[in-house]
């Protein structure tokens, strides 16, 4: 088996992650107006969907419920289902707009499982091509992009509104 070694990991996995102001990065987006600075690409009535701010990919999108819980049991019924009722949009928006060779979908419940807002569930929906993970991210912790989040979020937000109108 071989082994890659990622000591950067190691700094953020043992550093303190107390928050500034104590706020909620993704409860203060969803009391937002500004969903173009906000990168928010379609609001449901349970959760909403957005760009993520350090994509993996072009098209990495969120799916958050407006309530503010720490995991899938605490959510509501109707949360839970909104959400993957629109990770269903979010597939087909991505297909349509990128045509990836895959998708990927996944959550992180907990902090020493990855969750970067540990407090806040959120559903990962992202475009997956061959070769996507290449030495750039792997080797020099950089990823390329194939475009920018204001030209991701506009082309995101108009598929979105054509599926859900």
């Amino acid at each position: 088996m071989d082994q890659l070694w990622s000591p950067w990991r190691y700094r953020y996995a043992t550093q303190s992650k107390s928050p500034i102001s104590g706020a909620c990065v993704f409860c203060d987006t969803s009391s937002s107006t500004d969903d173009e600075s906000n990168f928010v690409i379609y609001r449901g009535i349970s959760c909403y969907v957005l760009l993520n701010l350090y994509p993996y990919t072009s098209g990495h999108l969120l799916v958050v419920p407006y309530e503010h819980v720490d995991s899938l049991a605490a959510a509501s019924p109707d949360a839970t289902a909104e959400m993957m009722a629109l990770a269903r949009t979010a597939e087909t928006a991505l297909r349509t707009v990128y045509k990836p060779g895959g998708i990927n979908l996944g959550m992180n419940l907990g902090e020493c499982a990855g969750a970067g807002v540990a407090g806040h569930i959120h559903l990962h929906v992202l475009p997956r091509w061959f070769g996507d993970a290449n030495f750039l991210s792997v080797i020099g912790e950089t990823r390329v992009l194939l475009e920018e989040l204001p030209v991701t979020w506009q082309r995101l937000r108009d598929a979105f509104a054509a599926i859900c109108s």
